[in-house]
């Protein structure tokens, strides 16, 4: 399957959404545990917050190349729209019967 693929950018999508709530719960767990005392909270809470950070900037890196395959699949699209218009016309009205015959089967 390609990389640009539709599929492989819904499930990058996917990835950075479970990612945010896991780090979301993340910080609400650290936030409510602020109050414990302990030695070995307390190293826990450390290593919890220098994973939370690490993971955010993974995350914003995920965000970024996803920013960016998906301009580069719009950009493909448009050059592709511009050198053979007739062809993209054909190919959206074949898509569009397709989706209507669905629909209308329902």
């Amino acid at each position: 399957m390609p990389k640009n693929s539709p599929t492989s950018v819904d499930s990058q999508e996917q990835l950075v959404t479970d990612i945010k709530a896991v780090i979301l719960d993340a910080e609400e767990m650290l936030a409510a545990t602020a109050d414990q005392a302990g030695e070995k909270i307390a190293n826990l809470r450390t290593r919890v917050q220098a994973r939370l950070r690490d993971a955010k900037a993974r995350l914003a890196e995920a965000e970024a190349v996803l920013v960016a395959k998906t301009k580069a699949a719009a950009q493909a699209t448009d050059a592709y729209v511009h050198e053979s218009p007739w062809t993209a016309v054909g190919i959206a009205a074949g898509v569009g019967l397709l989706v209507g015959l669905l629909i209308g089967r329902r």
